[in-house]
């Protein structure tokens, strides 16, 4: 059954995590510290503003310490981090993270790929960070990750009930959250839609977020489908970058912008504004000359006819 859209959604900007560790430029800390404060101008709340992983690995994330201190001094502004195992997450305590986010890939194959651990491993990992979490007295919430939920490009079928089993295994480790995310994009708005439902009734207010990537075109589509399941809080990137590695021809994660539009001329309030977002892509545009960058909204623009959309009916 249909239900109504909601009245509010939330986007979770992740370009400074998931978008650069995916791509050659180093971005200067000083760039990101401007994205972080554009993002905040035009509305955004909610930021993954790196990763604590070494940064022999990813030089791109290096300043992640530095850019969560700086997020912390703006009002209301939770902060997200990606940490991929104990020690990570031991960073992301000692920073004041508002949130770390632990990857699980549901797929055997892209976890080993990925991670070098099984999916039951990353569980086992979740357990031993809600411990060091709760001995520290920290506050920093716990969001367990699902990937590939709806398949891969390494192992091909996921099965459904082996994703909502390792969710409900990440919630019964210690989790305060779960997400599912289209790693490699080959989900479409029916799969959404019924895997997605099935999560949040097993998760309820637990379930906190949709990824989804645009990979063949159906991130908007699938997005949409979410909000049909009672989903109302999606991550995204600037200028569509991101995406996984081991996804050839991905074209990166939902763009923010144009998922901000998409929301926005559905009637569902986010407290974006578009015209700042636009002129952040701009300068992220800039800041990344040399990357292919994706998205529609910035090349149209907004229709004349988009502020007298009416206000969604609420669920």
């Amino acid at each position: 059954m249909t239900r109504p859209f909601p009245r509010h959604a939330v986007i979770r900007e992740v370009g400074l995590r998931d978008g650069l560790q995916s791509i050659r430029t180093i971005l200067p800390t000083a760039s990101k510290l401007a994205w972080i404060r554009g993002a905040y101008a035009a509305g955004l709340r909610e930021l993954e503003v790196g990763s604590f992983v070494p940064a022999r690995l990813l030089p791109q994330l290096a300043d992640t310490a530095e850019l969560v201190a700086f997020a912390r001094t703006l009002p209301g502004l939770f902060t997200s981090v990606l940490v991929p195992n104990l020690r990570g997450a031991q960073d992301a305590l000692d920073s004041g993270a508002d949130l770390m986010i632990v990857p699980l890939s549901a797929s055997h194959a892209h976890s080993l790929a990925n991670l070098r651990k099984t999916p039951d491993e990353v569980v086992a990992d979740v357990a031993r960070i809600r411990a060091a979490r709760d001995a520290g007295g920290a506050k920093t919430l716990i969001e367990g990750g699902v990937g590939t939920a709806f398949g891969c490009t390494l192992q091909g079928h996921v099965d459904a009930d082996e994703v909502l089993r390792l969710m409900q295994a990440l919630l019964d480790a210690g989790a305060d959250r779960v997400s599912l995310a289209d790693t490699v994009g080959y989900a479409d708005p029916r799969m959404v839609r019924e895997l997605f439902a099935r999560a949040v009734d097993i998760a309820g207010d637990r379930f906190w977020c949709g990824h989804f990537h645009d990979t063949r075109g159906l991130g908007l589509a699938n997005v949409c489908a979410a909000l049909d399941a009672g989903v109302t809080r999606f991550d995204a990137c600037l200028a569509g970058i991101g995406g996984c590695p081991h996804a050839p021809g991905a074209s990166g994660n939902v763009a923010t912008e144009d998922l901000a539009y998409l929301l926005g001329s559905m009637g569902i309030e986010t407290g974006i504004d578009i015209g700042r977002l636009l002129a952040l892509r701009e300068d992220v545009a800039g800041w990344l000359r040399d990357e292919t960058l994706h998205g529609t909204l910035w090349r149209a623009g907004l229709p004349k006819t988009y502020a007298a959309r009416p206000a969604a009916t609420a669920a």
